[in-house]
């Protein structure tokens, strides 16, 4: 098996995803395209020929976003007709999933140098119009005890003691991490200015970052899953976990991720394909794995997983200088820190979803790229990079820097 190195890792800023934000004129194509033509032009790519494969999450591949938008984005960006594309769907986790692929195929050999990453532009395309049968078909639905993520994520909080202030308080962290961050330039290296038809530069920094945010400020959200539970979701999870008396309503739009427009991309390859494109190494892959969970409560699937990956790899929990989980709610993470003994201090360190936003088939690109900037930084070594997923899943890498 050959190693797989990381040679290089964009990403667009993230625009609300709304039809006020500002990437909302800007198609998937266009910030799929965008990622794309920075990772060629950033690396001095005259010949496109060497990436053999181009993966792309995209979690609604629908309308202007589907038909493999990966592929078409390829030729687009004026890559070679040679590289190959593809979209693949793991839900939330989607984008490092793609990377996770790329990877694999460095490894055994079927690519030399491969693509990873993700698009999804929710202002666009609504996050739902695919629909599924998970959600509406009775068959499976009431076996496996469907209810929407939100459920889960406060679930979570009451299986596992989180009260709203717990919640609200990691929310507030997560956005003054986020505006340090950029305030010290810590993404500089990775985000590239999303760009008009005419070159003008639209968004340049992420739109959704809120450093002055305060327990008072989130105070003032209704939780944003309480009907919804009132509409007897409640009930569902209740039979599942029967030990549950009553779920506890702590999540808002202030302390789960936000809805976001993006794209990102990772540039993977062998140390041969490096060597000639004359590119130089950042980081090794050391391993990566996806797990099912249970999916009722859905969301606990990080902590299993990067339980499966470090015993495969041989490791501890101690032994990753740094962790990036995606903040899809508050209470992911803070289960994931208590379940396996991760400090605050360790996870997280340049804030999250909850600040920053999730475009869903993108995040896991994005923040893997934040991984490797993030060890180069701060002299670190090692980082592992993981996703809770819909349907009860998790999917995670562990990287080391070179």
């Amino acid at each position: 098996m050959a190693d797989a190195f990381i040679y290089d890792a964009v990403r667009t800023p993230r625009g609300k995803g709304k039809s006020s934000g500002s990437l909302h004129e800007i198609t998937s194509l266009q910030l799929a395209t965008q990622a794309l033509r920075a990772i060629k032009d950033r690396n001095g790519m005259k010949d496109t020929a060497k990436v053999d494969d181009v993966i792309f999450g995209c979690v609604t591949p629908i309308g202007e976003q589907g038909s493999d938008i990966a592929r078409i984005a390829v030729l687009n960006a004026d890559y070679s007709e040679t590289t190959a594309g593809v979209q693949v769907d793991r839900f939330c986790a989607s984008g490092l999933e793609a990377c996770n692929i790329a990877a694999a195929k460095v490894m055994t050999g079927e690519a030399d140098m491969a693509i990873g990453g993700g698009v999804e532009a929710m202002s666009r395309v609504p996050m739902g119009s695919n629909g599924g049968a998970w959600a509406s078909n009775p068959e499976i639905a009431m076996k496996s005890y469907f209810a929407p993520q939100g459920i889960g994520a406060d679930l979570i909080a009451t299986k596992y003691g989180f009260s709203r202030d717990d919640v609200d308080a990691y929310a507030v962290e997560s956005q003054k991490r986020a505006a340090k961050a950029w305030k010290e330039g810590r993404f500089s290296k990775s985000v590239i200015p999303v760009k008009d038809q005419l070159g003008v530069t639209i968004l340049a920094h992420d739109e959704t970052v809120r450093g002055d945010t305060t327990m008072q400020t989130l105070a003032a959200l209704n939780p944003s899953f309480e009907q919804m539970g009132m509409m007897a979701f409640d009930d569902v999870v209740k039979q599942r976990y029967p030990e549950i008396e009553k779920i506890n309503h702590v999540h808002h739009a202030g302390n789960s991720s936000g809805i976001v427009d993006g794209a990102s991309a990772v540039l993977i390859g062998n140390k041969q394909s490096g060597d000639e494109l004359g590119l130089k190494p950042r980081a090794r892959i050391r391993g990566f794995a996806s797990i099912g969970s249970e999916p009722s409560i859905m969301l606990t699937g990080p902590s299993l997983v990067t339980q499966k990956l470090l015993k495969k790899l041989g490791m501890e929990v101690g032994d990753i200088d740094l962790y990036e989980l995606n903040e899809a709610f508050a209470s992911v993470v803070l289960r994931m820190m208590q379940h396996l003994d991760i400090p605050h201090e360790k996870i997280n360190v340049n804030g999250g979803a909850i600040a920053m936003g999730h475009p869903l088939g993108a995040t896991g690109g994005m923040i893997l790229g934040t991984m490797v900037d993030e060890l180069e930084r701060s002299d670190k070594t090692t980082a592992l990079v993981t996703l809770c997923v819909g349907a009860g899943m998790g999917t995670a890498m562990v990287i080391e820097r070179v």
